[in-house]
């Protein structure tokens, strides 16, 4: 019989056999975070659990100042570390180093991520957003060509608007690359420009289902198409990228068909009611017009047209004669001007002054002379007068005032 030990030796001798494990000194677990505690000191405290067990779990502070992101109850993570047992309470733990988010936790965290980043880049506006138009010439679908989500949109079509022209691109909505294919499909139809709305649709899912209308490939090709695009992923609480930055979200594939056409019916008669409405206003606008057309017919200058002319000609005839008036007295006025101008031009002629008796000397260049100091004695001069002129010989000269001599 083995000799008894402590509790204390037994907790020792695990430790140290659990420490010599090699493959246990650095294991990889994934699981879901339940009972998580982030202690005052730092450490971590959580619990690891999958559908049938669960593992103990602590990260201390020096390597939990590390993590790059905030781990909380129910999210999936892969931890990694070494077991050990704490020997005080004989219970053997992860003892974490490391730790990433993983399956719905990493996507998730991948999905908020590059959203963050488009809509930092605008691709989100609602300025950018293209309308739907209201009816649609040719709606272009990119989804399977097998399953219900095409059924769906064209049980809707044929019930709403059973006229539509409707192509369908088909595409892999799930999986690797899938995402390539649906943005194959929108530039397909850009390309051939006779599309007026494009649907992109696939059913529900998980999150690792919907994926490929989280990548930014498809978002970049949406953003860039010309035509307008609903998105119309999943059911009505999941959202994608693809939501965002679309045109239009629809809850349903069934939502994108009801919100991309009319109802015929309800076109027929919002028609028929605006013939209506355009008929009765034209009868009005006709019967103001006639009414007034009525009452112009009614006025003498209407029955007797002739009227206007001869009131017309009257009054030219009283404005000819009173501009005959007008002009002839203009003319009287300038004549008179014209008269006493004259007369003031003749006193203020040189002929004038010498028939009054004055004469005008000049010398032999024919210069008037005008002062004692521009003839000498012994000088030819000419005196003008208003008859004729008399030629003078300077025998001397006398400086006086004129007024003296007059």
């Amino acid at each position: 019989m083995n000799k008894a030990v402590t509790v204390s030796r037994l907790n020792a001798y695990i430790k140290m056999v659990l420490g010599n494990d090699e493959y246990l000194s650095n294991v990889l677990v994934t699981g879901e975070i339940s009972n998580f505690k982030h202690h005052q000191s730092g450490h971590l405290y959580f619990t690891l659990k999958d559908a049938e067990s669960a593992l103990s779990c602590v990260m201390f502070q020096a390597k939990a100042s590390l993590l790059d992101f905030r781990p909380e109850d129910g999210m999936e993570i892969v931890a990694s570390g070494y077991v050990s047992v704490f020997e005080r309470t004989g219970r053997y733990q992860l003892y974490v180093q490391a730790m990433i988010p993983g399956g719905e936790g990493a996507l998730y965290r991948q999905f908020e991520e590059l959203k963050k980043k488009l809509a930092a880049e605008g691709l989100f506006d609602e300025a950018v957003k293209k309308p739907i138009p209201m009816i649609p010439g040719k709606i272009g679908v990119v989804t399977s060509e097998t399953g219900s989500v095409i059924k769906d949109i064209l049980n809707v079509l044929d019930r709403r608007y059973p006229i539509y022209n409707l192509e369908l691109y088909p595409a892999h909505v799930q999986g690797r690359g899938a995402e390539k294919e649906i943005a194959a499909g929108i530039r397909y139809f850009n390309r051939k420009g006779d599309t007026d709305v494009i649907i992109i649709a696939r059913g529900g899912g998980s999150i690792e289902d919907l994926w490929p209308f989280n990548e930014e490939y498809l978002a970049r090709a949406i953003y860039e198409s010309r035509i307008p695009v609903v998105s119309a992923v999943g059911h009505e609480t999941d959202y994608t990228i693809a939501d965002f930055v679309s045109d239009r979200r629809a809850p349903t594939p069934s939502a994108a068909a009801e919100l991309v056409v009319p109802e015929l019916t309800a076109l027929m008669d919002g028609i028929n009611n605006s013939g209506i409405r355009l008929r009765n206003h034209m009868r009005a606008l006709l019967e103001r017009y006639s009414t007034r057309v009525r009452s112009l017919a009614d006025r003498p200058v209407m029955k007797r047209p002739g009227e206007i002319f001869n009131m017309t000609e009257m009054v030219v005839e009283r404005l000819s004669e009173k501009l005959e008036a007008e002009v002839s007295m203009l003319m009287e006025r300038k004549e008179a001007d014209l008269k006493s101008l004259a007369g003031k031009i003749e006193l203020l002629s040189p002929v004038a002054t010498l028939v009054r008796g004055y004469s005008v000397l000049k010398d032999n260049g024919g210069h008037v002379i005008t002062s004692l100091k521009a003839v000498g004695t012994g000088d030819r001069i000419s005196a003008v007068l208003s008859d004729g002129r008399i030629d003078c010989e300077v025998k001397g000269k006398e400086t006086k005032d004129a007024k003296e001599i007059l």
